[in-house]
């Protein structure tokens, strides 16, 4: 009898040779095809949790089916060490950020090796080592030798009593105050380093190159915010020019006022002395919003008037400007023409302070119906139907009043007049954003306005041209992107590589000197301050020019400009002599396929494809280009981005169906379930008990299903079968279509990340062994195929059992270095199958048929079984449909 299945014993012990082995250790093999895969570096917080388990054995799992396709796969493992939580344990425990840090790794490196992943630790790169952040620092180099770094004024929230800058995180409550001290945050200007990521807009949208999910593209063209319209300049009763940028110029005759963001510079020259109290107590609120909070979607709209007036340079219309925090200087101009007839927001702002509202845009009854009630159908009569329907929203006394009431257009059709615009929107109370025809608009009056964005709208074209002859506005687009903006106040990052000499001005640090080292030896203020500031060694030092005293940059870079880039530090976290070897760069990039969480959809993805864009317009990939043509690979396109494939796994909740944290009580720890069942149950139940995009609540009781499973495949295995006899020709069939069909299904589940399903196979296998376990089937070869078939499918999800019983069943080591199970479509297909049968969507009958079976057999089959004639109740049919796919006959009678 087989000893019972002590998964402690046998994860360390196969842990244990599998590194002795090197089993793992991924090395450059030009016969093999590569396969980068890579999961995202985790942050050194402490403790591995159960989220980085879920998104991590998964990706383990794929990887090694990868492997065992052939393929020469790279997965690596690393640390994105730098960032805040290091410091604030600094000040709140008295540890140094560094011996936090580097404590952590070493704790969660052991936790990440009990996982059994694949990894290759000979790769590892942590972001905090200064072989590591050389190369950042020579990255901010080479962005800034070619023009796509630069410094400049920028807003950050700053705590007046700590006297530092505040990460988003360190502001608290609705009334944002420091989370240290409670005193109320302001913003303040503080001069900063930015990348141009905004130069790379156009081909950030452009996501052609990459096989990512439809969700995430979506967040980033939404992120870039691409608009076509026109820039227009205003002017102030004084002629101070005010540019604004609109989508749409074809309601120019229809901006009653104008609307400057609380910082725009304009606003302390213009504001009357009678609005200056009020303007000024108005931008200081402003200053302690958040973007966010400003621009909130159903936030009121508030406002205070500057006493100043602009002048509408289509129709010379005197108007007023007004000072509101929902406009944003970091926005466009930081100024908008407001359109109230045309544009909701602006609609309730002049609702709410009385101001004009002038419609421009007048659309037909038809254009009415379909833009408030939201009828699609073209047909006349019915679209005069969903006017009278809407009558109590359009609140008309009588349909005839609203067919009777015509504005300046005519309607070829007399049963769909035009709608007199200001009579319209006045009745509704809301703003009419569909199409029409121009109106109050002078020459360009009965122009068609459609819904087509930038010019492909008739009217926008139309009024663009004209402003250009004008000389008051032209064509532009304009991006909601704004530049990288990469200085931090912290200590514990990457230090910015430039110098500030009062002869020479900004000069970068030679990259002979590089890396600019932190300094060990800092003290940390309660109050957040970075302590570079203090450190006299660090801060004074000498111009590489001119050899006089200069002071180097305080500031760190943003963590995200470490994790930009890390894919490539993998393939070589040694190099010394660039940040990446070119020999390993040509045969391993770009990356085939990552995973990660979709919350880092537009900031850590966006800034990898524009490092990627920026690395080849410095120049940076030249040597790989070469390194590649010598091994024959194309790099045609491989630089264009840093990872071609993405999926987003979901998110795991506690047993309450919360988010996990502390403070709830809720965390699960994956070493207690380690300890308690062993890695491969942990693994299981994660790939099994979710879909992996979509996560879900914890349940302790679900992952007994799965240690069920692990012993009874232990049971299955690990003891010898023995039953007399010759098995029948008909077991030996069934026995090899069930390995094959597994084989299908844990295929297809490992190709399409849906392991649940894949786990369910071989969970649908392991009963039909078990009960070919009895009869005389294991003395036939098909029974050791059917063993070979299902260790080998298990091995990527839970490798430690599947090697056990690979060497007890007599295989060669290592599982995991043997081929993927080939499928094999006769010997998988069902001799007969089941078909439903339906009535009136109803199922009545399931009947046995044969596989082949043909549509009239299946048919006349259905309408014969006993279910079907007792519905039918003699009655001819009306309709009959075979759905093959689904097994499924559907009579309708």
């Amino acid at each position: 009898m087989a000893d019972k299945y002590n998964p402690q014993e046998i994860e360390t012990r196969w842990q244990k040779r599998w590194e002795a082995d090197e089993l793992y250790r991924q090395q450059i093999d030009y016969d093999r095809p590569k396969f980068y895969a890579l999961t995202m570096l985790p942050y050194p917080s402490g403790n591995l949790h159960i989220g980085h388990w879920y998104a991590m054995s998964p990706s383990d799992a794929r990887a090694r089916y990868k492997r065992m396709q052939g393929y020469n796969v790279l997965f690596p493992m690393g640390f994105d060490a730098f960032g805040l939580p290091a410091e604030n344990a600094a000040i709140k425990r008295g540890i140094h950020p560094k011996k936090w840090t580097y404590a952590n790794i070493e704790n969660m490196r052991k936790q990440l090796c009990s996982m059994g992943a694949m990894f290759d630790w000979q790769r590892e790169a942590v972001s905090s080592d200064p072989e590591y952040y050389k190369w950042t620092q020579w990255f901010f180099l080479q962005f800034y030798k070619h023009g796509l770094a630069y410094r400049a004024e920028a807003a950050v929230d700053f705590c007046p009593k700590c006297n530092t800058t505040l990460a988003r995180e360190q502001v608290w409550g609705e009334d944002r105050h420091c989370e240290r001290c409670g005193t109320p945050v302001i913003k303040k200007d503080l001069t900063q380093w930015f990348f141009r990521i905004t130069q790379y807009a156009e081909e950030l949208l452009d996501h052609s190159r990459i096989d990512w999910p439809e969700r995430v593209m979506v967040m980033q063209k939404n992120w870039i915010g691409r608009s076509e319209g026109a820039h227009v300049v205003f002017h102030t009763e004084a002629e101070d020019p005010i540019e604004v940028f609109t989508t749409r110029p074809d309601t120019l005759w229809g901006a009653t006022f104008m609307v400057l963001a609380p910082e725009h510079p304009l606003v302390g020259k213009i504001t009357t002395d009678a609005q200056r109290a009020a303007v000024e107590a108005y931008a200081q609120a402003a200053a302690r919003k958040s973007e966010i909070d400003r621009t909130a979607e159903g936030k009121e709209k508030t406002g205070v008037f500057t006493g100043a007036y602009a002048i509408n340079p289509v129709n010379g219309a005197r108007i007023p400007i007004w000072v509101a925090d929902y406009v944003l200087i970091t926005y466009g101009s930081g100024a908008i023409m407001a359109v109230p007839a045309h544009d909701q927001r602006d609609f309730d702002f002049a609702r709410k302070y009385g101001l004009e509202i002038r419609g421009v845009i007048q659309p037909d009854l038809a254009q009415v119906a379909d833009h408030y009630i939201g009828e699609t159908e073209k047909n006349l009569d019915a679209l005069v139907a969903a006017a009278e329907k809407a009558g109590a929203i359009l609140t008309f006394d009588e349909a005839d009043a609203l067919f009777g009431k015509r504005g300046g257009a005519q309607s070829p059709d007399p049963r769909v007049p035009a709608i007199d615009i200001d009579w319209l929107l006045n009745t509704v109370n809301r703003a009419y954003t569909g199409p029409g025809v121009m109106a109050n608009s002078g020459a360009f009056d009965g122009s068609e306005a459609t819904e087509d964005k930038g010019s492909a709208n008739p009217a926008i074209k139309a009024v663009t041209g004209w402003l250009e002859q004008q000389g008051t506005g032209h064509l532009a687009v304009n991006y909601r992107l704004r530049d990288w903006l990469i200085s931090r106040q912290r200590y514990w990052g990457a230090p910015i590589p430039m110098i500030y000499c009062p002869k020479c001005g900004t000069v970068p640090v030679p990259e002979s000197d590089l890396p600019v080292l932190l300094p060990d030896d800092v003290e940390f203020m309660p109050t957040g301050e970075s302590p570079l500031k203090f450190h006299e060694g660090f801060r004074y030092t000498t111009c590489p020019q001119c050899g006089g005293p200069a002071e180097r940059e305080t500031d760190t870079m943003d963590t995200f400009m470490c994790s930009s880039w890390y894919p490539y530090r993998y393939l070589s976290p040694h190099y010394d002599q660039g940040p990446f070897d070119p020999i390993q760069a040509a045969y391993w990039l770009p990356v085939d396929q990552y995973t990660g969480g979709i919350e880092h959809a537009t900031m850590h993805l966006m800034y990898a494809r524009f490092f990627t864009k920026a690395m080849r317009d410095c120049g940076i990939f030249e040597p790989t280009i070469a390194a590649m043509r010598q091994i024959g690979r194309d790099p045609q396109g491989l630089f264009e981005e840093q990872m071609t494939a993405l999926f987003n796994q979901g998110m795991i909740l506690g047993e309450d169906r919360e988010k996990m944290s502390k403070s709830r009580g809720n965390v699960i720890d994956p070493d207690d379930l380690v300890a308690r069942y062993g890695a491969d149950a942990v693994r299981g139940y994660l790939m099994f008990a979710f879909r992996w995009d979509q996560g879900g609540p914890w349940d302790n009781q679900g992952i007994q299903g799965i240690v069920r499973w692990l012993n009874d495949t232990w049971t299955l295995f690990a003891d010898p079968a023995s039953v007399p006899g010759k098995p029948s020709a008909e077991q030996i069939a069934g026995l090899r279509r069930k390995a094959h069909q597994a084989i299908k299904q844990v295929t297809d589940g490992l190709e399409g990340f849906t392991f649940n399903t894949a786990i369910a196979g071989l969970m649908s296998l392991k009963n039909a062994m078990l009960d070919a376990r009895k009869t005389p089937v294991v003395n036939d070869p098909a029974w050791r195929e059917a063993t070979s078939i299902y260790l080998r499918l298990m091995a990527p999800f839970t490798p430690h059992i599947a090697e056990e019983l690979w060497a007890r069943t007599g295989g060669a080591y290592s599982v995991h270095t043997q081929p993927w199970p080939e499928y094999d479509e006769a010997s998988a297909a069902e001799d007969v199958i089941t078909l439903v049968v339906q009535v009136n969507g109803k199922v009545r009958d399931r009947i046995e048929v044969p596989a082949s079976i043909s549509e009239e057999d299946a048919k006349a089959a259905a309408l014969a079984s006993e279910g079907a004639q007792r519905h039918l109740d003699g009655k001819p049919p009306k309709k009959v449909i075979y759905v093959p796919a689904r097994g499924m006959v559907s009579i309708v009678v």
